[in-house]
């Protein structure tokens, strides 16, 4: 029994190993967002005259301006609806399993498990559950200075290494730009001209096990 057992647990270590490697290969084989991603929190001029003021914050105006760039599924124009502390999206033991295991883990060769079809389905299930790496997404403030001011920011969990064995984590592998307007002063208080100009903001879309 104690055979069988320790033949078992080598043959699922050479397949997330053997897993974990064609995703590193992948991720070198596509463009990579900035090593700086989340973007930090902008040092802003605390001086309320660099703020926009109430006409110039006018929805169907600035909605104009910004077009079709508008994304209403990474930016909101108002507070999103939330739960638990507001900001939080999607929390990491929230994420459902419970759909279709991936194509790539279904044609895994476990022959030589030599267990039944419900063995080998939690057997998959377990090594695409311990290998993926979901987004996890936080709406974030950006402010008054920014419209639409919240942006949905998405992270990668580095709590735990998502190989065997261990030594890869989860790293962001993609991101997209969300368009947003930008006010901006130039020159000093007295002789200042604000206006809104366009901006672009990335965020991860997608996380991948690497090192």
């Amino acid at each position: 029994m104690e055979m069988k057992v320790s033949r078992a647990l080598m043959l699922c270590l050479s397949i997330t190993v053997h897993h974990a490697l064609r995703q590193q290969r992948q991720l070198r084989m596509r463009p990579s967002p900035s090593d700086h991603l989340p973007i930090p929190d902008l040092h802003e001029d605390p001086d309320p005259a660099f703020e926009p003021g109430e006409r110039d914050l006018a929805p169907r105006l600035l909605r104009r301006k910004l077009g079709s760039g508008f994304d209403p599924l990474y930016s909101s124009i108002g507070p999103p609806v939330t739960r638990g502390n507001g900001t939080e999206i999607t929390r990491e033991d929230e994420i459902s399993l419970s759909g279709p295991v991936p194509r790539e883990f279904l044609e895994l060769d476990l022959v030589e498990l030599k267990a039944g079809p419900k063995t080998l389905s939690r057997v998959r299930r377990w090594l695409w559950a311990y290998t993926r790496c979901p987004v996890l997404s936080v709406w974030k403030d950006l402010g008054v200075r920014f419209w639409p001011r919240y942006v949905k920011e998405g992270h990668c969990s580095n709590e735990r290494s998502c190989s065997l064995p261990e030594g890869m984590f989860c790293r962001p592998v993609e991101s997209v730009s969300v368009a947003l307007l930008r006010w901006h002063c130039h020159s000093s208080r007295a002789l200042k001209r604000c206006a809104w100009i366009r901006a672009h903001y990335p965020v991860i879309s997608q996380c991948g096990c690497a090192c």
